[in-house]
């Protein structure tokens, strides 16, 4: 087994490092990383393969959820850290387990034994060849995704199906949603929290400020610099770029494909 760990501070890593070996020295560390940019510069790269990350919260450069809107991110992961408050977002990832600090060799033991479980139960799928395809299926298991969004009009509430809803966008600290006929409605959500509760089969980030829905693509032109621009079938004046590192994953998306 490949290990990559993501942890800030050396002396949590050198220890969760010893923990690793003690419960089996023939597990590889191929690389330790501190920070959201390392980590996902080494993680975007095809040709760098890990079957399973352990991963702190709190990095030198902020919270390590911002990896996975950088990068894909299909590994496994047994998330480690001293706060308790992030379980929930862990768990919306391709998490195994959450360890709370200091971790112990018990901690750990459960847990890399929980992985084991979870691939030796699986095996009996044809697919299932490794880590990464084991990650895939819990992700699918593991994630519930909304399906409706409930605004208030007024003094009303409304509510509206993800189908209905073309466009999520930022304005300043501001995220609204396009709806058919060009209306629009603000909502209490972060562009980050909608990213982890959209099914990305249908919905999809082409940059900082905009989320797709699939079903209100009307086209996709080439613009300049080989980048992407979307065009949809509702009414909006907002111009819809797809930036220029995410450009082939769109591609992938939008045909149908997903990215290994």
């Amino acid at each position: 087994m490949k290990v990559i760990i993501i942890e800030d501070e050396i002396l949590a890593a050198e220890k969760l490092e010893r923990l690793i070996k003690k419960y089996d020295s023939g597990i590889e560390i191929l690389d330790r990383f501190d920070s959201v940019t390392e980590s996902s510069i080494w993680l975007g790269n095809p040709d760098n393969k890990a079957d399973l990350i352990f991963l702190d919260i709190h990095l030198v450069d902020g919270l390590s959820f911002e990896i996975f809107n950088r990068v894909q991110v299909h590994t496994p992961i047994i998330f480690t850290t001293a706060y308790n408050e992030y379980a929930l977002n862990a768990f919306k990832l391709n998490s195994i387990d959450y360890l709370l600090k200091p971790v112990s060799f018990d901690d750990l033991f459960t847990s890399m034994k929980k992985l084991e479980n979870m691939r030796e139960s699986l095996s009996s799928e044809p697919k299932l060849k490794n880590f990464e395809d084991l990650s895939q299926v819990l992700s699918k298991i593991q994630k519930n995704y909304k399906t409706r969004f409930m605004i208030k009009v007024g003094d009303k509430l409304r509510s509206f199906t993800c189908n209905e809803i073309a466009l999520f966008y930022s304005e300043g600290r501001d995220v609204f949603i396009l709806l058919g006929e060009g209306k629009h409605y603000i909502i209490d959500y972060k562009m980050e929290e909608l990213q982890e509760l959209l099914n990305p089969d249908e919905f999809f980030r082409i940059g900082r400020s905009f989320i797709v829905n699939i079903n209100a693509i009307s086209g996709v032109n080439i613009h300049s610099n080989s980048r992407l621009k979307v065009k949809l079938n509702q009414e909006s004046d907002k111009e819809l770029i797809v930036s220029r590192e995410k450009v082939g994953d769109f591609k992938d998306w939008f045909s149908g494909n997903q990215r290994d």
